[in-house]
């Protein structure tokens, strides 16, 4: 890995966690589309990369809201229960299904479009109170089962996309943001054990890159402790507003660029 590219990838890292761990959004979900198109990291090696980088960026904003007094409870081990088997899941679907950039790039736009017109369609428009009731616990586990396995294949751990979901369905941001950081840090630890063991059995590209993983991960662990740091001083409609725009033109652009 050249200097440059290391550099670019902490400044990444950075600036992308400061804007999302306010509401609990490691941030990986937007640094993936940059590894793939600015940083090169091959198919299928970028997604364990991106899990190195929750596992490196996480306990940054996971310590500011430990100082709080904000993590733990049971919001935190619902999510982890379902998403730590959901993301071995993705990682086996991930290598033996769907190698191809073609067939990746499909699942960028088909989980990033939606859930970004979703998020500003939520913050423009929220649901009436009787139509926001929480979820019961099994299906909060269910729900994050299902986004564990699309995180093993993604590359998010998880968390990332159960904390809009949790967020829309009327939690309040304070509870879901350090429960779905948490729970992005276990399952990318995981996910990225499992990624390091399925290389030993395919071939090509199935490791991380363990430099670029690092540095990006360093500008996260920074950049996510001063995320979750501003979080009370921050305007909630704001961030999800920039989240579900960040979201909807990343899923278009890779839309287009399957298209051509």
């Amino acid at each position: 890995m050249e200097w440059s590219t290391g550099v670019l990838g902490f400044a990444s890292g950075l600036l992308i966690s400061v804007a999302t761990a306010p509401v609990g959004v490691s941030g990986a979900v937007f640094l993936l589309p940059v590894q793939v198109s600015v940083l090169g990291v091959p198919s299928p090696a970028v997604t364990p990369t991106n899990l190195l980088y929750n596992v490196v960026a996480g306990p940054g904003a996971l310590l500011r809201y430990w100082r709080a007094g904000r993590l733990g409870g049971p919001l935190t081990r619902l999510l982890i229960a379902g998403t730590v088997p959901g993301v071995v899941v993705g990682a086996v679907i991930r290598v033996f299904a769907v190698p191809g950039p073609r067939i990746f790039r499909l699942l960028i736009a088909a989980l990033l479009l939606p859930l970004g017109l979703w998020l500003l369609l939520r913050t423009a428009r929220p649901a009436p109170p009787r139509t926001r009731d929480q979820p019961s616990p099994r299906a909060t586990t269910t729900l994050a089962l299902a986004v564990g396995v699309a995180g093993g294949i993604y590359g998010i751990g998880g968390g990332s996309l159960i904390g809009p979901v949790l967020v829309g369905r009327g939690v309040p941001v304070a509870s879901v943001a350090p429960a779905a950081l948490a729970a992005t840090f276990v399952t990318s630890v995981v996910g990225a054990a499992a990624y390091a063991l399925l290389s030993f059995a395919a071939g090509g590209d199935v490791a991380p890159d363990w430099l670029l993983g690092l540095a990006c991960g360093a500008g996260g662990l920074l950049g996510g402790y001063l995320g979750a740091r501003l979080q009370p001083h921050l305007p909630e409609t704001a961030l999800r507003l920039l989240l579900g725009t960040l979201a909807t033109v990343i899923g278009v652009l890779y839309a287009v660029q399957i298209l051509r």
